[in-house]
């Protein structure tokens, strides 16, 4: 596991419903009697917002869509005190009570309510009660078909595979959505909840503290901590009719809460689900990952000059040993940053040094290192194309990410057409010369004789019947790709990652396009070790296709991920 970053981020989330409204009270408050209630929401709101001035800490607070129509006000001001607003559900309905089309109903009406009392876009949805992901998943394809971005209602339990207890993207029909679980501990019997709420309030402290200073040193993934804003008010009324398991439930221990939220903002940084992800409230963005390890997909939407929304992308480009074809490139960039702007699209340029022997690194800094639109990831051993390509994505924070040559072999400006497709849903555009509406010029024939013969043995073996199936030059669904686990990562890889989404029983799509000699630089494949690996991936992905397990063409993106260094 990479070294934790010290004053890394965690998240605090804080719920926003009143005494009245909470889940151990459902079977004996109706919510058309909710109004006949002194409500206390605002002051505690008030309280909690305070709270966090105190430590400068910003957080996500889940709101009742009902709170927000009663008083937008008290919502207009949780933003504009700088925190990010999201959806808790209109009622406090649990899923139970709720069919498939009644909870899209409510998501919309709370979206609406929030929306309205804010002017900014709602992102993420908690749920009224925890959820299990071997039941109520059919939420997420929901979510993702709505536009949410990531979703924080899931507790994980000992059945469920480790990587479920860390925020992660989740891939569904409808799109990918970010899932933010409840923090546990792994007891080695069972999973114990110790995030927040009434787990911290009921479980001795010393033991939660020594939990969650073990979590911020070893774990990579952000810790989430939350907290109902009626915890901060140990005087509110009691309600003497629910049961003594009830009663204990909600309010043993209240007067313990505001001193331990306290502790845990003075020992640890915390901030919102949105401001972890790379997203800014109020604006509309593509979905993302996050940073939940040393990386994550996303990226606000940005605007041109006229405040035309546009789709934030990433283009990824391994260079090793390209001093000579770096200013050419230079110039090619800055017509790709207008053309892909004047097609709706805002890139972010990733180059990934891939331990350069020449002076390549500083050649990257001199062209491109003062600009905030480009990031220069550098190698400390040479991990070949396809590794560079894998790090470049790992560290996007968008969803869709482009990788190309630094020696533009195919033409950069071709994205702007490519990048539609995954909107249609494909999972990966790769170029391909061979199609019957592509080409090639000026490519020495024995290069074309071998990446042909390859193409026709990459067509017997895999589902996906492509002409080309070793471009570099392709457009990614980050989410589809980003956990796939490559073995090699030279000129291999490249038609390895292909191969394993093929598997995975992902959507290839080619383009057709023209392939040009590289104009400056030499190529650094070595010809003879090619075929033979070739012949090797090929007679492996033979074995999974007949013989695999789908695990062993995946692994989780907390055990992908590593610490990147940048230069920002």
């Amino acid at each position: 596991m990479s070294s934790i970053p010290p004053n890394r981020k965690h998240v605090l989330t804080v719920l926003v419903e009143d005494y009245f409204q909470v889940g151990a009270f459902e079977k004996l408050i109706q919510e058309r009697n909710w109004t006949n209630f002194v409500p206390r929401y605002e002051s505690n709101t008030l309280k909690a917002l305070d709270l966090l001035d105190e430590y400068d800490t910003r957080a996500t607070f889940f709101v009742l869509g009902w709170i927000a129509d009663q008083n937008p006000a008290l919502i207009k001001t949780i933003a504009e005190r700088g925190h990010e607003v999201a959806s808790r559900g209109y009622y406090h309905r649990s899923l139970k009570n709720l069919s498939p089309e009644e909870f899209r109903e409510d998501l919309l009406r709370t979206n609406r309510a929030i929306e309205s009392a804010t002017g900014q876009k709602v992102l993420g949805y908690r749920a009224a009660a925890k959820l299990n992901f071997r039941e109520d998943a059919w939420i997420l394809d929901i979510l993702a078909a709505e536009g949410m971005y990531y979703d924080a209602s899931f507790m994980p339990n000992r059945r469920d595979p480790s990587n479920r207890r860390y925020a992660r993207e989740i891939t569904t029909g409808n799109g990918s959505i970010r899932e933010f679980p409840y923090s546990t501990l792994n007891t080695g019997v069972g999973l114990l909840p110790i995030s927040g709420g009434n787990y911290l309030r009921q479980i001795p402290h010393s033991f939660v503290r020594h939990a969650i200073s073990n979590w911020d040193k070893k774990v990579e993934q952000p810790f989430v901590f939350y907290f109902h804003v009626w915890e901060l008010d140990p005087e509110q009324p009691r309600i003497s009719a629910a049961t003594y398991y009830n009663r204990i439930r909600h309010y043993r221990k209240l007067e313990k809460m505001e001193w331990v939220i306290r502790e845990n903002l003075k020992l640890y940084s915390f901030t919102s689900i949105s401001d972890v992800m790379g997203l800014t409230a109020g604006e509309s963005m593509a979905a993302s990952a996050l940073p939940m390890t040393a990386a994550a997909d996303t990226a606000n939407k940005a605007q041109d000059a006229q405040g035309t929304l546009l789709t934030p992308v990433s283009i990824v480009m391994p260079c090793y040993n390209e001093e000579d074809s770096l200013p050419y490139l230079a110039n090619t960039l800055k017509k790709v940053d207008e053309n892909l702007r004047e097609h709706g699209y805002v890139p972010n340029f990733i180059f990934v040094d891939d331990c350069s022997k020449d002076r390549t690194p500083e050649l990257l800094n001199e062209l491109f290192g003062e600009d905030e639109n480009f990031t220069i990831i550098s190698h400390e051993t040479n991990k070949g194309v396809a590794g560079a390509i894998m790090t470049g994505i790992e560290a996007a924070r968008t969803e869709i990410v482009c990788s190309m040559d630094c020696d533009c072999t195919y033409d950069p400006l071709e994205l702007s057409n490519m990048i539609p497709f995954l909107e249609r849903g494909a999972d990966m555009v790769t170029a391909s010369p061979y199609h019957r509406d592509g080409g090639v010029r000026n490519v020495p024939g024995w290069r074309l004789f071998l990446s042909k013969g390859a193409s026709f043995l990459y067509r017997r073996t895999l589902k996906t019947k492509l002409d080309t199936y070793t471009s570099c030059f392709r457009v990614y669904r980050r989410s589809a790709i980003v956990d796939l686990k490559i073995r090699e990562t030279g000129f291999l890889g490249v038609a390895e990652l292909l191969g394993l989404l093929d598997m995975r029983g992902g959507r290839i799509v080619e383009y057709p396009a023209i392939l040009e000699v590289r104009l400056f630089g030499s190529s650094k494949m070595k010809t003879l070790k090619t075929i033979g690996g070739h012949l090797t991936l090929l007679s492996r992905l033979n074995k999974l296709r007949f013989f695999g397990k789908q695990d062993e063409i995946e692994v989780s993106l907390p055990e992908k991920m590593a610490k990147i260094p940048t230069n920002k």
